[in-house]
């Protein structure tokens, strides 16, 4: 597919349709040729509504008041027509009587000859003035396509003929149209949840979580099996509004071969669509599915249908005896079944795969691999690394300070080794969202922004201690200072970036618990630090209680902090599990979405 650039996780297909109706600002030149909204749906046979003009007859140049009036009603779209050639282009121009509700639009080469809707607020009338051409035809027809929600609508409703002076009569006026209806097959209801009996046997079966039972209500479910020349299929999961799967050639969206289930009105409403882009999914106005079926019980919806492997006259369609990667994405829709785009991120699986041939039983994954590689090592770095080098430095300096590694004092060495270590994985992680994406994310909201600032502080660091002044310099307190406050910074910057991300769609850590385990690992980390403050104050105060003479209060804080050195020992072996402990917890967690 995603994604032209972008990530699946952000798989757009589950937005509104390219219609009438399926965009609320009314700019609907799509549809200007047959009139007809992509819904994926019948149109209605008896209209509602009625079309009324203030004349009969009309001379080039005129100006002649239309009025579309009838029930609540969200879109419109309103042409004039050559009454004996109604499959011809719009004829005239219009001009709007009211700009807050209606838009001009241009259809061909004729600028203003359509009018819209411009929101999909509910209306009870429209009126407009079309003006007649210097070419116009003797005969003009006005029609409308009028949408009540989603998926009611009418389309060419017909409307009065207006002709010009001293013509014979048209020919008997037109009848609301059944255009676009689509080849409907018989609806049954399925009985019972779908069984996972015969996946990786005799059908092709893709299960999130992996070996979930269909019946479950947290098991989203997808199978293929092919029987002689059509493949019959079966999709089901925890949804109150749609699911949906598409076939595609990559892992970025456009061209795309999806099929949709859509809860409408405690009704399941099957139907094909193509994803072109990131643009919205046209849904097709044929129907090319057989044996539809559907149920919703138990917060479950399921749904069934057969399709041929090749349907060589339905653009779009793809050959199911060819490898694809799978989506299977669910979210939310409104009252008469308009979809919305899926909160999280597409379950997609790992590579391409032919379900027409050899029957498997897979799962899939809803973040790509280079993201979960991105979260793992943030997460390594700034749960373990940084935290236990920073608790090193600032309380370990007596512990260490006559033990030595490679010439320098053990703690320094230790410190170091974690920062360069936080430095170098801080810098791979930080590059692979952009491999990944191709570019800068406009769907991330603040966390790549806070993520620069936190990758420009830690190269920052290690090269502002490469110019740390000796210790007994004059500058060497004000480097100190600095040190400690782009270091903080960073570290705080980093928790909430990691809070920003795990609820990004690319990765979605489950909820509420990645904020409750980031929540306990800043109280375990804010804890630990708490506890080696208070001990160290209390050495303090004994070496003041032993110590009269203030001139030898640092000597006697430092024999005080190295009698001390079983407890710190402890506290560190007791700290690093802990941090261990979150770690794997939440590289479990990423390991699962």
């Amino acid at each position: 597919m995603d994604v032209s650039g972008f990530s699946v996780a952000v798989w757009m297909f589950v937005c509104l349709c390219a219609s009438v109706v399926g965009y609320p600002n009314g700019k609907v030149r799509e549809a200007c040729t047959s009139m007809v909204p992509c819904h994926g749906s019948s149109p209605q046979l008896s209209p509602e509504h009625t079309i009324a003009v203030n004349g009969t007859e009309f001379k080039p140049g005129d100006s002649i008041e239309v009025h579309l009036s009838g029930p609540d009603f969200e879109g419109f779209f309103i042409q004039a027509r050559d009454a004996e050639h109604l499959d011809s282009p719009a004829v005239g121009s219009f001009v709007l009587a009211d700009r807050r509700r209606s838009q001009l639009l241009t259809c061909g080469r004729t600028k203003n000859s359509a009018v819209s809707h411009t929101s999909k607020s509910k209306k009870k009338d429209i009126k407009v003035y079309w003006v007649a051409p210097g070419d116009a035809p003797k005969h003009v027809q006005f029609l409308a396509t009028v949408v009540k929600k989603y998926r009611i609508f009418w389309v060419k409703i017909p409307g009065p003929i207006v002709s010009q002076p001293d013509v014979l009569s048209p020919t008997p006026p037109l009848h609301a149209t059944s255009e676009a209806m689509s080849t409907s097959h018989p609806v049954s209801y399925i009985s019972k949840p779908f069984s996972v009996s015969g996946c990786g046997i005799m059908k092709f079966c893709i299960r999130n979580p992996t070996n979930c039972d269909p019946g479950s209500a947290s098991c989203f479910f997808l199978s293929f099996q092919q029987e002689e020349s059509s493949v019959f299929i079966e999709m089901s999961g925890p949804s109150e509004g749609y699911l949906a799967f598409a076939f595609s050639h990559d892992q970025w969206m456009g061209g795309d071969d999806a099929y949709l289930c859509v809860n409408e009105d405690h009704r399941v409403h099957v139907s094909a669509a193509h994803l072109k882009e990131r643009s919205h999914p046209l849904l097709d106005s044929e129907n090319s599915l057989e044996e539809v079926s559907w149920r919703l019980a138990d917060g479950l919806l399921q749904c069934s249908f057969r399709r041929s492997i090749r349907l060589p006259a339905y653009k779009g369609r793809f050959n199911l005896d060819t490898s694809y990667y799978i989506f299977l994405a669910d979210g939310e829709a409104s009252e008469g079944g308009l979809i919305y785009k899926h909160h999280r991120q597409p379950l997609v699986t790992n590579g391409l795969y032919n379900v027409t041939g050899l029957p498997q039983d897979i799962g899939g994954s809803r973040a790509p691999r280079l993201i979960k590689a991105h979260g793992a090592l943030m997460f390594v770095a700034w749960i373990t690394t940084v935290s236990i080098g920073v608790i090193v430095a600032r309380f370990f300096k007596p512990v260490w300070s006559h033990s030595f590694l490679l010439g320098k004092e053990l703690w320094f060495q230790v410190h170091r080794m974690l920062m360069l270590v936080t430095v170098m994985l801080t810098s791979i992680s930080f590059v692979l969202p952009f491999v990944y994406r191709g570019g800068w994310s406009q769907q991330a909201g603040f966390h790549p922004y806070l993520g620069c600032a936190v990758m420009a502080l830690t190269i920052f660091q290690p090269l502002m201690a490469g110019f740390r002044p000796s210790r007994h310099a004059p500058r060497r307190q004000l480097f100190n200072w600095f040190h400690w406050s782009a270091g903080t910074t960073a570290r705080i910057l980093a928790v909430v970036t990691m809070f920003l991300g795990m609820d990004l769609p690319a990765l979605d850590l489950p909820d509420p618990w990645d904020t409750y385990a980031m929540i306990g690992f800043v109280a375990w980390h804010v804890g630990t630090d708490v506890l080696l403050e208070i001990h160290s104050y209390c050495l303090v105060r004994k070496a003041e209680v032993i110590e009269d003479d203030r001139v030898q209060i640092l000597q006697s804080l430092t024999s005080a902090e190295a009698e001390g050195r079983l407890f710190k020992q402890i506290v560190l072996t007791i700290y690093v599990c802990g941090n261990i402990v979150f770690l794997v917890a939440f590289l479990i967690a990423i390991s699962q979405v």
